[in-house]
């Protein structure tokens, strides 16, 4: 199974592929077991987070792989009862192609790519913010991904979910935005951030350690 989580609203604690995988090893329901700590590995000449946990019950095992690729932490997960299959389809995997942005902790960006931070929207950063006013559907999440220039103005954005109403009066509200511009070694660089309007969804906590799902 092959999966892509964006990392600007994963509903977990986690800021990169690293963080969201030891996440799942500190909440693996009771049923499940580690078989191996989370560790970086190099596959196809990019690095990864690897994970192994199985059952004792039905004696199957999974081998998890997460890499970060631009804001998205991919994952790749094998499954079988037969844990030496798994390592040989991992050895295989040597032969995939990966963009150059793949890594653990990825979205580095640099030269024309812009690089991915979390939570951007802050005082901080922010020299001009015109708030939206939502007078029609106010209730539901709306995420919302930009690409800030190097001059700090919202030049791309992209709505994940929303009704026209709502796109339209956040797209004339974020083309208003002014930020000071991202600089890495006095350079100014493009940055991709998420935005959440509308009622955000909870932020799943950690189980205390021991607990089991619904206590």
């Amino acid at each position: 199974m092959i999966t892509a989580q964006d990392m600007f609203f994963t509903l977990v604690p986690a800021g990169n592929a690293t963080e969201l995988i030891n996440y799942m090893k500190d909440n693996l329901q009771a049923d499940y077991k580690v078989e191996m700590a989370p560790r970086q590995t190099r596959i196809a000449d990019r690095s990864f987070t690897l994970f192994a946990y199985w059952s004792p019950v039905a004696q199957f095992h999974w081998y998890v792989l997460a890499t970060q690729i631009r804001c998205h932490t991919l994952q790749i997960v094998l499954t079988s009862r037969d844990s030496k299959l798994l390592e040989r389809l991992i050895l295989d995997m040597n032969r995939m192609k990966l963009p150059e942005e793949a890594s653990p902790s990825g979205g580095g960006g640099g030269g024309a790519v812009p690089v991915c931070i979390k939570n951007y929207v802050g005082d901080e950063n922010m020299i001009t913010r015109v708030n939206p006013v939502l007078t029609e559907h106010r209730f539901n999440p709306v995420p919302v991904r930009i690409i800030i220039d190097k001059k700090g103005k919202v030049k791309h954005i992209h709505f994940l979910s929303a009704f026209p109403d709502q796109a339209r009066v956040i797209t004339d509200a974020l083309n208003q935005w002014k930020f000071k511009p991202y600089r890495r070694n006095g350079q100014p660089i493009e940055v991709e951030t998420g935005i959440m309007f509308g009622r955000a969804p909870g932020i799943i906590a950690p189980r205390p350690a021991g607990a089991k799902a619904g206590n």
